[in-house]
């Protein structure tokens, strides 16, 4: 969904959702690649049933990659396809479903978002062409370097929409590499894959909600069904929560800002393409032999958890004291429906909310404000209460004036502190005039190394003093200098002397940075007025032109909320505008909207490809179909301008604005199609017609033999699905026109993959239950639905007066905590540098988690005995096991315990190794050291009793804590 910053709004919010993905990764044995084992359990600590893939979020990034090299062609682009899915089905590791989705025919509304991005896509790809050959002739005229422009055709994104060859291409491969899972991957053996391609209306999410929303209307569905969706938008966490399914997590590529990229030009990292100064290479090593060996880093994954985000909103809308009784599944509806108002893919975002400043955090305020009066929840199953919406729009309206100047502060607060930044920045380039060396230099934390100290700190501090003195001069002289140049005026500043050197300011040295114009100024009186002079074109006293845009924002609210619950409600309705109006405009809604038109059909893939293309793109066309968007005689040539104005719409970033192109009109598109539908060739019109889900599924999967009996027979009518037999799944099946059969070779469509010739999988035509129209899916908890554990604090807890409470780190609540126990203290103390001398946090004091009593002076002790122990300490006497104080110390003492033996025989060998070497037993040797810190720990322990707590120990070792390797009980 169209909303740009909202996971990183929703996960600062909420941090608890995010879980980071454990990934088991494949091994080599002698050059031979042995994969995953995925029928073993989740690493992840969790099992999932049904996997759902949002097919356009991996397509993207397979054929199009920001941080690795392209692939060279198609089939280097399948492979990577592959390689994908097989990534998430490790990590997911899905015991039931896999249902893999590709965004088909789009509804009305959603195909103007498409075509606004196809047409930036095309426009942007042609300025940076050119971007690119001004910068090179300007390089190479100065004398830099560049290497050789590689001749290649640009791989134009813009195929990936249904109709083209592309998409055709890529469902063959698809069904290719279903089969050869099924038919190898032990893994894949006892699932059933669904797989919708681009022939199939509707976009991939909201197929995959069509499912999960028809199969859990029926009776055999399992409630505690886990659902896991893989897919990068924001309104899958919108989806997800519409289902109320408890059991939802998301997966999806964990973000990472700021990542860097090549240049363009050189290909060199760094800096970007308008920076590029055509400088040589630096070699990677001695040889260049490193030059290409730094492969980008594999992307990872996030899991969020919605069951956990249930949680949050759970204290968040919960609300005493209503004058009816609180539903939480009716305020998540809410919730979801007040998101709408920040931007989605079929709206424009309001005016006065922006999700960066807090809108949701607003209306979820104003919500629970408001709520007391409105008698009931705004939505319910997806439909639409507008007189009580009008409540809430009424609530932002009376602020929009505040919203608006409170924007404009923050903007110039924003920019006064990049200003001082930069300006800081700029100072600590050129550093300080003067820095002094020795004792007296500022060192870097963490150094171990000791500054060099000062032998003579009277030539040191005279030698500081000169050379301030000297930089004092210098900079005294520079200002005469600029003084004279300037004709003795001395209230030049900076800018004015370099006027003078006919020497331009820097953008960094100027007051403010130059930005687009802004004619409305929403933050000054009148700015309503403005905003529909100049984003309409009409008077703010046209009250009937207000309405007519209120009206079709009214529709959209109703028909985006109507899309998320019950599906398409009209495949022929969008918002005719490319402005939102103002809140404070919501007057009088109740009664704006009615209902939708019945019967309404999708438009068919070339047909789809007409309304979304721009010229640039005519080549995925037909001849006959390409000449409408060039041809001057053509009668929709007015919907393929050249260019186009993209309006900032007060953002900062072209992709951020808004681009005004023309609206398709659906009547004049498809009368001018009548005329060259006749120049279609077969395999067109195969490409231009709808087509339908496919099932497949393995030899050993008890639907097999049912399947196979229906191809047997040939049966032409739809079969209904026993349930008993899939899972619960329901549905109908149609015999496919080209199967994939058992013992049937099933062709590869890329060469350097093999043919299937052992195939043991089969594919069937699949639908989703039908329902009669008018039907409502209830957006409720399904009756024996388990809500999981809570993972956050209660609210209520206070630390020390309940039983402890820890957060649960990942999936599982029952995870056991590591210890260390006294061997791995021991280690590691043996990998520790006991030798160090001093160092920077050499004096720091142990943790507080730790008790005291690393070293207890002994009796009677001065300067003299601590430095005889100290002596001893050098002369390598050995440390003492002397043993830890637990609790219950009677029946510690009572003997026979494996500590015990273990410090006798660790005792009994150092005797012996001290009696070989030296020191043996004589005097002042090991035994008799041995002996004597041995009475003195018994009479110590003897006065202390059960409060010592100490760790004796010549290494100095601090206390462990208490181990839970042994069971005292």
């Amino acid at each position: 969904m169209g909303v740009p910053a909202f996971f990183r709004w929703l996960s600062r919010k909420y941090p608890s959702i995010v879980v980071h993905c454990l990934e088991e990764k494949g091994k080599e044995c002698n050059g031979v690649r042995v994969p995953v084992d995925t029928t073993k359990p989740n690493p992840n600590e969790v099992e999932f049933d049904n996997l759902y893939l949002d097919m356009n979020g991996i397509i993207h990034p397979c054929t199009h990659p920001e941080d690795k090299p392209a692939p060279k062609n198609e089939d280097e682009m399948m492979v990577a396809i592959f390689e994908y899915i097989d990534r998430l089905f490790n990590i997911v590791r899905p015991r039931k479903v896999l249902y893999m989705a590709i965004d088909g025919v789009a509804p009305r509304a959603k195909m103007n978002q498409q075509r606004s991005r196809r047409f930036r896509a095309s426009k942007e790809g042609v300025e940076l062409v050119e971007e690119k050959h001004r910068i090179r002739e300007e390089i190479i005229q100065r004398g830099g370097y560049l290497p050789p422009e590689e001749i290649k055709e640009r791989f134009d994104s813009n195929c990936i929409t249904p109709g083209t060859e592309f998409m055709d291409n890529l469902a063959h491969c698809l069904r290719y590499y279903v089969a050869d899972r099924l038919s190898n991957d032990p893994g894949w053996k006892n699932i059933v894959v669904f797989l919708s391609d681009a022939s199939v209306p509707g976009e991939g999410e909201h197929k995959i909600m069509d499912f999960i929303r028809r199969q859990r209307a029926q009776p055999n569905h399992d409630p505690n069904t886990h659902h896991c969706l893989c897919g990068a938008d924001a309104d899958l966490i919108m989806l997800g929560l519409a289902t109320h399914e408890p059991n939802f997590t998301i997966i999806r590529e964990e973000f990472k800002p700021n990542k860097p990229r090549p240049c363009a030009l050189c290909g060199q990292m760094g800096h970007e393409i308008k920076d590029c100064q055509g400088a040589s290479r630096v070699k990677q090593g001695q040889h260049d032999e490193f030059a290409d060996t730094g492969p980008a880093a594999e992307q990872e994954f996030i899991f969020i958890r919605l069951c956990v985000l249930r949680e949050y909103l759970a204290r968040e809308l919960t609300m005493a004291s209503l004058p009816f009784p609180f539903d939480f599944e009716r305020s998540i509806d809410d919730w979801v429906f007040m998101c709408f108002f920040v931007g989605n893919d079929f709206l424009p975002h309001l005016p006065s909310l922006e999700i960066r400043e807090g809108a949701i955090d607003r209306l979820v305020g104003i919500y629970k404000d408001v709520v007391h009066r409105t008698g009931g929840y705004l939505t319910e199953n997806g439909f639409v209460n507008l007189e009580r919406v009008e409540l809430i729009m009424q609530a932002v309206g009376v602020a929009e004036d505040n919203i608006f100047r409170k924007r404009k502060e923050d903007d110039e607060n924003f920019k006064r502190r990049m200003k001082e930044k930069r300006k800081r920045m700029k100072a600590e380039q050129q550093g300080p005039a003067y820095l002094t060396t020795g004792q007296f230099a500022p060192q870097a934390l963490g150094r171990r190394d000791r500054p060099e100290p000062v032998q003579n700190a009277r030539h040191q501090a005279y030698d500081m003093r000169m050379q301030s003195r000297e930089q004092h001069n210098k900079d005294a002289a520079q200002s005469l200098k600029a003084l004279m140049r300037n004709g003795g005026n001395s209230s030049a500043g900076p800018s004015d002397i370099a006027e003078s050197r006919g020497l331009k300011r820097k953008a960094e040295d100027s007051d403010s940075e130059p930005e687009p114009e802004d004619n409305v100024r929403l933050w000054e009186e009148g700015w309503k007025q403005r905003y529909y002079k100049t984003k309409f074109d009409v008077d703010v006293s046209d009250e009937d032109f207000r309405q007519k845009v209120v009206q079709s924002y009214v529709e959209g609210l109703c028909w985006v909320l109507r899309y998320y619950y019950q599906g398409c409600a009209s495949w022929k309705w969008y918002f005719p505008f490319h402005y939102a109006p103002f809140a404070s405009d919501f007057t009088n809604i109740k009664g704006m909207f009615t209902e939708f038109e019945k019967g309404t059909k999708p438009f068919k893939p070339l047909e789809q490809l007409m309304g979304v293309f721009p010229a640039a793109s005519g080549n995925f066309l037909p001849s006959s179909w390409r000449n409408l968007m060039t041809s001057e005689d053509s009668s929709i040539i007015d919907f393929y301008p050249d260019d186009f104005a993209i309006d900032l719409n007060g953002k900062k970033y072209a992709w951020q604005g808004v681009a005004l192109l023309p609206f398709v009109d659906e009547r004049r598109l498809r009368a001018a199609l009548a005329d060259v539908y006749p120049d279609l060739t077969p395999d067109e019109v195969k490409r231009n017609s709808l087509g339908s889900d496919l099932l497949c599924l393995g030899k050993s999967h008890p639907l097999l033999d049912f399947i196979q009996e229906l191809y047997r027979t040939e049966s032409q009518e739809a079969t209904e699905i026993p349930a008993e037999l899939c899972h619960g799944i329901q549905g109908t099946l149609n015999l496919d026109d080209d199967p994939i059969l058992p013992d049937k070779t099933v062709k590869s469509p890329i060469p350097q993959l093999r043919d299937i010739s052992q195939n043991s999988a089969i594919g069937i035509k699949f639908k989703d239950p039908a329902y009669a129209d008018g039907f409502v899916f209830k957006a409720v908890l399904l009756p024996g639905a388990k809500i999981p554990n809570k993972v956050l604090k209660p609210d209520n807890w206070v630390k020390g007066s309940q039983e402890p409470w820890r957060p649960q780190l990942g999936f599982n609540p029952n995870r056991q905590q590591a210890h260390l126990d006294q061997s791995g203290f021991r280690a590691l103390g043996h990998s520790l540098n006991r030798n160090q001398q001093g160092g920077q946090y050499s004096n720091a004091p142990p943790p507080s988690s730790y008790q005291p009593g690393n070293y207890h002076r002994p009796r009677g002790s001065s300067h003299q005995s601590f430095q005889h122990s100290r002596q001893n300490s050098l002369l390598a006497t050995p440390p003492s096991f002397h043993q830890p104080q637990y609790p219950r110390q009677q029946q510690y003492e009572g003997g026979g315990h494996g500590w015990d033996r273990a410090v006798q025989s660790q005792q009994l060998a150092y005797q012996q190794n001290m009696s070989r070497g030296r020191g043996g037993s004589g005097p002042g040797g090991y035994q008799q050291r041995y002996d004597q810190r041995r009475d003195d720990w018994h009479d110590r322990r003897d006065d202390r009793g059960q409060h010592h707590q100490g760790y004796s120990s010549a290494r100095g070792y601090p206390l462990p804590p208490q181990s839970r390797r042994y069971n005292w009980n």
